[in-house]
């Protein structure tokens, strides 16, 4: 693992995380379901502003360049995981399960009862990525009707449904 480290996002540090997310969306290039995606189309530096300011978004910094990051959003007693991206030339190296395994310390210590994401069932660094680290597949989505809520607006965006999932992890 090469030098680096997280800590909880200020909101001077919104600025920078476009640029890897929109870098970050090459993993997505090969994808068929990626081929309507519009790359361009990430959260706003004004929209991670807003999240760190729920005080529990992270960064992972290797020096004093931002590599990483993991967006959130208090949902009553979960915490709810919009976005997580690590640039490119700074994969392969843990920072992603760094990034999540601290939001999950982060989210236990801060009284949520569970995590929250939605994500693609069956690229390597999505479903299966979230499930070594403890996340499950949500299959009674009537009993979570935010996260059912959340997979109807990503099928009517055009992400393919049959691919999406809500997963959990409770804490």
């Amino acid at each position: 693992m090469s030098g680096f480290s997280v800590r909880l996002a200020r909101a001077e540090d919104a600025q920078h995380l476009p640029a890897i997310e929109r870098a970050a969306a090459v993993l997505f290039a090969d994808d068929p379901a990626a081929a309507d995606m519009d790359f361009d189309e990430v959260w706003s530096e004004q929209e991670h502003r807003s999240l760190i300011a729920k005080g529990h978004c992270l960064v992972a910094e290797m020096g004093e360049r931002i590599v990483g990051f993991l967006a959130t959003q208090p949902f009553g007693r979960e915490l709810h995981i919009w976005e997580m991206d690590v640039h490119p030339d700074a994969q392969g190296q843990g920072i992603g399960a760094v990034l999540l395994r601290a939001c999950l310390v982060d989210a236990g210590n801060s009284g949520f009862r569970a995590a929250t994401l939605t994500t693609f069932r069956d690229l390597p660094w999505n479903g299966p990525f979230y499930a070594r680290i403890g996340f499950t597949e949500v299959t009674d989505l009537e009993a979570h009707p935010r996260l059912a809520n959340e997979l109807a607006e990503e099928a009517e965006a055009g992400l393919p449904s049959d691919r999406r999932i809500a997963m959990i992890h409770f804490l």
